[in-house]
């Protein structure tokens, strides 16, 4: 069976450093169907390189749709065209010959630009820092039942727990808002008995974290959900505003 090929028109964004002023530049790649779209970048640092020239700089490490470090734009959208994918999953089947395709970073104040398309997130380990941990006794290990949790509860912990925490969805919100990632990271244990006793708390610190890390305000638009790539719900946010609002009461 023949391997489709093809020539692109790749228009990256390169900015040298975070206080460079960074623009768009084209490059022609070669690439076929079977390629992953980050193959198809390495064979173009490949070629960049022999010619002496600097390498695209881009984040990844699984490459598995695992680990949530590949991050970047494509043709406008945040891990490109289909749906709960991340830029590691998207293959080059989805193009043609003679295509042009527009890379960029993450666009958010609280993403700022390292060097080219790869962008500093270390604003959502501080959001998950601030929400510290919950409490346990020490001792031995406690039986596995003697906490008993519902089963819809699980669940739904478990859908949360799902975030890779990427910040697709901070690039694709009109406001840069956080709250879908935040609102995973505290529904996965504000739905579990177990983080009941540091739950107004928790919402309470990781809300102002999130606040202090410059990103938007949340006006309910709905494309964060669209962009997450584990397909993360809009209810974890509605579940982080009454938390968020009960914390407020409770702190008087």
């Amino acid at each position: 069976m023949a391997t489709s090929t093809m020539k692109l028109k790749l228009h990256v964004w390169r900015q040298e450093s975070p206080s460079a002023r960074g623009g768009f530049v084209t490059y022609e790649a070669d690439a076929n169907e079977h390629m992953s779209f980050l193959e198809m970048l390495d064979v173009l640092n490949e070629s960049l390189e022999s010619r002496g020239e600097e390498p695209i700089v881009f984040d990844h490490d699984c490459r598995e749709g695992i680990c949530g470090t590949c991050g970047m734009v494509i043709n406008g959208r945040p891990h490109g065209p289909w749906e709960r994918t991340t830029v590691c999953q998207l293959h080059m089947r989805e193009y043609g010959d003679g295509d042009q395709i527009w890379i960029e970073p993450w666009r958010a104040k609280g993403f700022p630009v390292v060097k080219d398309l790869f962008v500093d997130r270390s604003a959502f380990d501080r959001i998950l820092q601030s929400g510290g941990f919950i409490s346990a006794n020490s001792g031995g290990a406690p039986d596995a039942n003697a906490i008993p949790v519902k089963h819809e509860a699980a669940e739904e912990s478990m859908d949360a727990a799902a975030c890779i925490g990427c910040g697709a969805c901070v690039a694709a919100c009109p406001n840069a808002s956080a709250m879908l990632f935040t609102g995973a990271k505290i529904a996965h244990l504000n739905r579990l008995p177990q983080g009941q006793p540091e739950r107004y708390d928790r919402a309470l610190d990781m809300i102002l974290q999130m606040e202090e890390e410059a990103f938007g305000s949340c006006t309910n638009h709905g494309a964060c959900a669209e962009a997450c790539p584990k397909g993360i719900e809009l209810d974890v946010i509605a579940m982080l505003n009454r938390d968020y609002l009960a914390a407020v009461v409770k702190a008087g």
